[in-house]
């Protein structure tokens, strides 16, 4: 960060209102235009540039800038605009999704079916890979936590819980894969 941005971020830490506003104005247009190039609405874009700026404000107290304010800003509204059209299209997804109700019996069946399906693939896995498996989903360990508890190394947790998923999603078959 150059001196100047450095002295902009540590009077819009102490809630200068000014410093804000130089900040706003400076990147505001710039910002809205970048936004719109994924979002193509110019609306939209307005309204995520200022839910971007609105949120740096709220948490000024807490920013940690390390390259620079700009890009700071920029990377936020990438971020967000690409959440935004992932979040549109599962939405649509959902609609495309929608169906007639079923019978509860028929589908509490299923989901039977399913789990005993489940258990047996991981019965069936190798006795270590299991383990690791188990460590990962039932005792929700992260992989540094399984392997400091294993004695072994993060990638090798990583390649065991890739092994898993690949060995049950075969175990259940076309049906059922998409789950794992």
């Amino acid at each position: 960060m150059t001196p100047d941005e450095i002295l902009l971020l540590k009077l819009i830490k102490q809630g200068d209102e000014q410093a804000f506003k130089y900040l706003f104005d400076q990147y505001f247009v710039s910002l809205c235009r970048f936004v719109n190039v994924y979002l193509d609405c110019h609306e939209e874009s307005e309204e995520l540039a200022l839910d971007v700026f609105a949120y740096v404000w709220e948490h000024r107290a807490e920013l940690e800038i390390r390259l620079s304010l700009k890009a700071y800003l920029f990377q936020m509204a990438r971020n967000r605009s690409l959440n935004l059209l992932r979040d549109r299209k599962q939405e649509a997804s959902l609609e495309e999704l929608a169906v007639e109700p079923v019978d509860e019996a028929g589908v509490s069946m299923e989901m039977e079916e399913l789990h005993r399906l489940i258990e047996e693939a991981i019965c069936a896995l190798p006795d270590r890979c299991r383990e690791v498996f188990l460590k990962s989903r039932r005792e929700e360990l992260s992989n540094a936590e399984i392997a400091v508890e294993m004695d072994i190394s993060v990638k090798t947790v990583e390649a065991q819980i890739t092994k898993a998923l690949k060995l049950i999603r075969k175990h259940l078959g076309e049906g059922y894969s998409y789950l794992f």
